[in-house]
């Protein structure tokens, strides 16, 4: 069966390079393509090897999109003759568009209004001069802001500009759907058990619910491949210019429903490897020799079987014991550490949590010291633990202070606790040995005195000065003392100004925002945060940051420690424990509970032909192969990027290592390995087949998102967009049948990227708006850094439900709609959750009786203005709702704050920003504009 993926003839594409005085969104296109990863060399585009004209067949076989009968013609499978399609009406062609939008970067002189539209549409050509398209790609009027992608000048749309009869609106529904694509992959492969045991098959999406059975690659939980089809050679990657990436998530939760990993122990000889390459012993070792020697799967080397180890060949040249040892049978399985893989060749002690509470004038006032406080004393009873393990092996100990620390002994022989202090904060010593780290159930009554006492401690402070590195330091040396890894629980209120190493001052400055300069505002403050992150890294000291600031406290710089040492930062502003209480509780007991492992190094090897040469990720790299994280939990994700470094053959495949060496949180030293085998084809279209857009969308997040550390948000723009547009122009170059210049075609694998890039680009990092905190901006840059495929997913295409007609009798959630405020209706009501925010917005005219039975009051018009909370009612609508939320929250790594909307008020602001699919309010091209911007881009890469 050949498809081609998507395909859209003129109404929708026939947009000519020059794009109505859109380079000005972007800067304007240089002289020479400008592309390839950052700081990459620009290369011209080669023309297409032979060979590479196949027409590629659609991996999931999915129809194009419906579409209206009137635009039926708009989308074409691309095997078919064009001829059987008639042409569109001529009303659906071209756009009663405005002038150029008004760009802060240059002026353009406005274009000549586009000729009027011919009324038959000879052989596709619309009837306008190429250099003067006032952007006919898309029909319909667009009124108010438009801005061009990533910018944020005003365009007044409208039709004055331009004379011919009105036009009908192109339908926003023939444009590739995610809710379509997610819905269709869910219905083909939902429910089934997806086997890996095949070399470079592609996994069901993120969002559709399977069962994995590891027949020897690693399941797509731990590992997804931005493709999973390398090309030979790094002439063909250069040409297609789709990054070679996985994103790996070595600690990835298993469902109940299937086998978590099974352990190997092989005693005092420890795990076997490759003698060459150190790779551990997986499927692609090769056993020859009648059982003695095998040959390694990653550098050929052929090695000694130990003795132990040996084990006949059956008539396939497969040892008889081969389903009896996860080692050679599965993708991924765990050795146990012998003590040549701890530290000092002496063996790991269980982990230590400590909790460092900020006790400053702030902290107090706000009720969250006596929160954290009271909270602790439930809370440490679930501390994580080995499955089995009657409790938890890890020990506590507490800070709390200002401008000054103070220690507590809380050893289980003391009636009361004990306070000891340090003002030096220069030089941080931990003032005790003995009674400061201990197990919770042996001092919970000791401990539970402390947590009453805390509070009223500190109660009448006057201290609004805090000092912050010599928290994390007392910590880190702590835990040196100690002898073990852990994790700090720091919950701060301010900037810390106070004399002390790390004291930060306010370097906020909206006048750098579109500017050269406006990258520093995200660059850490070098110095004293740089070291921490090495002393924390290498004692195995993980950091997260719980921030609650009612104004600017330089994220960039504070979240530095925790976003190199596999922690996380949280951020409520402007807390106040009645609003946000709650929000912060679920946020903390998900994060003391949540599995994790310490102390961790991981190498990614590969078989011969290519390496990774890139990693983006929580963590800390000394050398360019040892990804160091002080920890690793379940949510945390890194990115990695792969470089031909030879040729690949289709024959051996790609095959892709990744070992964790770890502590458990009952001090075991482990190994956990996953193992991946990917096809490579001479042929791109089998690259554009297999590909993953899911995966490709969090490489391009954290390289953009790392990028704009180092260069103008404009050019980090530009570069997205370019490289987008060759990555298409090569697929339809080399891999589509020939077809009209103005038609855009897409990969079927990809067609839903522009809608993600779009996303991305109008994401508050890369938007470039003085509306948005700078904080903000930096603390999303941080979280994404350690994402997994279905966070950035999520993150960059919200779902949006329809709730007021749904089915109070079924299980189901109802199926989400499109990201656009098309979507709403002013009688509806709808959730929109992106994994960090949660809206429930409802429609002015939304049913009385529907209101009545979720908020207990008569109508719309009722509602008070900041409710943040449903009540408890028990009727079928309230539990319906309340029941589809919990079930989000509970898939969602952190918590979210329910915020409810209602139609035309100012909280709506917050809530069209997750609108994806329409224009920015801070900037940034609805999707349909964009799609048309890509298209040009293509078109003048092609041309």
């Amino acid at each position: 069966m050949s498809q081609q993926g998507y395909v859209a003839t003129p109404p929708y594409s026939q947009a000519q390079p020059g794009m109505g005085g859109y380079p000005a969104g972007f800067g304007s296109s240089p002289a020479q393509p400008l592309y390839g990863h950052y700081g990459g060399q620009p290369q011209s585009f080669p023309a297409p090897p032979t060979g590479l004209m196949k027409p590629v067949s659609s991996p999931s076989g999915m129809p194009p999109p419906e579409v209206s009968s009137q635009y039926g013609s708009n989308i074409q499978q691309n095997g078919a003759h064009p001829q059987r399609y008639p042409a569109p009406p001529a009303a659906a062609a071209a756009s009663p568009y405005g002038q150029p939008p008004n760009s802060p970067y240059h002026t353009i002189a406005p274009q000549a209004p586009a000729q009027q539209l011919t009324n038959q549409m000879g052989s596709m050509n619309l009837g306008y001069e190429p250099l003067h398209c006032g952007m006919v790609c898309v029909s319909g009027q667009f009124g108010g802001q438009m801005a061009g992608p990533g910018m944020a000048g005003p365009f007044q749309g409208g039709a004055a500009h331009m004379s011919g009869p009105p036009q009908k609106k192109l339908d926003p529904d023939s444009i590739p759907s995610t809710t379509q694509v997610t819905e269709d992959d869910q219905a083909k492969r939902g429910g089934q058990v997806y086997a890996t045991n095949l070399r470079g098959q592609v996994p069901p999406l993120v969002t559709t619910d399977f069962t994995v059975q590891d027949q020897g690659n690693a399941s797509p939980r731990f590992m997804r491949c931005t493709t999973y089809s390398f090309p030979c050679t790094a002439d063909l990657a250069k040409q297609c210019q789709v990054p070679l990436g996985a994103i790996i998530k070595p600690f990835a939760t298993v469902p109940k429903n299937e086998t978590p990993l099974y352990v190997v122990n092989h005693g005092e000889t420890g795990p076997i490897r490759c003698n060459r390459c150190k790779a551990y012993m997986c499927p692609y070792m090769q056993f020859i020799d009648g059982g003695r020697r095998y040959q390694c799967g990653f550098c050929n080397c052929v090695n000694e079987v130990p003795a132990f180890y040996f084990q006949h060949l059956d008539h396939m040249g497969r040892r008889v014991d081969l389903y009896e040892r996860p080692e050679l049978s599965l993708g991924s399985y765990e050795f146990e550490a012998t003590l040549d893989y701890c530290k000092n060749n002496k063996p790991a002690s269980p982990p230590a949590y400590i909790f460092m509470i900020d006790v400053s004038y702030a902290n107090i006032k706000s009720g969250l010291v006596r929160l954290v406080c009271e909270e602790l004393k439930t809370l440490l009873d679930n501390l994580p633990r080995e499955d089995g393990a009657e409790s938890s092996t890890v020990k506590v100990g507490f800070v709390t202070y200002n401008k000054i620390l103070h220690f507590y002994n809380v050893k289980s022989a003391l009636a009361q606790p004990q306070m000891m202090v340090v003002s030096d904060t220069a030089e941080m010593f931990v003032p005790l040995l003995d009674g400061f780290l201990v197990n919770f159930q042996e001092s919970r009554a000791v401990i539970n005195n402390l947590l009453d006492q805390i509070p009223d401690m500190f109660a009448d402070t006057n201290e609004s000065e805090t000092v912050f590195a010599p928290v994390i330091q007392a910590g880190v040396e702590a835990l040196k003392t100690a002898e073990c890894s852990g994790k700090l629980f720091i919950f701060h209120s301010s900037i810390p100004t106070a004399e002390a190493p790390g004291k930060l001052k306010n370097r906020d400055d909206k006048k750098l925002i579109n500017t050269e300069k406006e990258k520093t505002l995200f660059q850490p403050q070098k110095g004293v945060y740089e070291q921490l992150s090495k002393d924390c890294v290498s004692q195995g000291c993980s950091v997260d940051l719980f921030l609650f600031p009612s104004q600017y406290v330089d994220l960039a710089t504070m979240g530095d420690v925790p976003t190199h040492t596999g922690g996380s930062i949280f951020k409520y502003s402007n807390f106040q424990v009645e609003m946000d209480g709650e929000h912060f509780l679920s946020d903390l007991r998900k994060d003391v509970e949540k599995a994790i492992g310490f102390d961790a190094i991981m190498r990614v090897r590969t078989s011969t032909g290519f390496r990774a040469t890139n990693f983006f990720g929580a963590i800390h790299m000394n050398n360019t192969t040892d990804v160091e994280m002080a920890a690793v939990d379940c949510d945390k994700a890194v990115t990695v990027e792969f470089k031909h470094d030879d040729k690949l053959s289709e024959e051996t495949g790609a095959l892709m290592q990744c070992a964790l060496l770890y502590t458990t949180v009952s001090g075991q030293r482990r190994l956990r390995i996953h193992n991946l085998s990917l096809n490579c084809s001479a042929q791109l279209s089998e690259l554009y087949k297999s590909c993953e857009t899911d995966a490709l969308i969090n490489f391009f997040a954290k390289s953009a998102y790392r990028a704009m550390l180092n260069q103008p948000l404009k050019t980090v723009r530009e570069i997205l967009v370019n490289q987008t547009a060759h990555m298409l122009a090569c697929y339809r170059k080399n891999c589509s049948s020939p077809s009209a210049a103005s038609q855009l075609i897409l990969p079927d694998a990809m067609k839903l990227f522009p809608v993600y890039l779009n996303s991305l680009m109008k994401t508050g990092p890369l938007v470039g708006s003085a509306e948005l905190s700078t904080d903000d901006r930096a603390h999303q840059r941080l979280i994404a850094t350690a994402m997994g495929v279905e966070d950035t997913q999520l993150l960059l295409y919200p779902r949006l439900i329809p709730l007021h007609n749904m089915d109070v009798a079924s299980d189901v959630v109802p199926a989400p709609v499109r990201c656009s405020e098309e979507r709403l209706t002013d009688a509806g009501m709808f959730l929109l959750e992106n994994g960090r925010s949660l809206f429930l917005w409802l429609g002015q005219a939304c049913p009385p009786e529907l209101v009545q039975r979720v908020f207990n009051v008569p109508s719309f018009a009722h509602l008070p203005a900041d409710l943040s909370s449903l009540p408890v009612l028990d009727n079928p609508q309230s539990k319906k709702l309340r029941s589809i939320i919990d079930s989000l929250l509970d898939q969602r790594p952190s918590a979210m704050k329910l915020l409810i909307v209602k139609q035309k008020d100012r909280s709506e602001m917050l809530f069209r920003q997750h609108l994806v699919e329409d224009k920015g309010p801070h900037g940034g091209a609805s999707y349909m504009d964009f799609l048309c911007y890509v298209h040009c881009e293509i078109r003048q890469v092609l041309t």
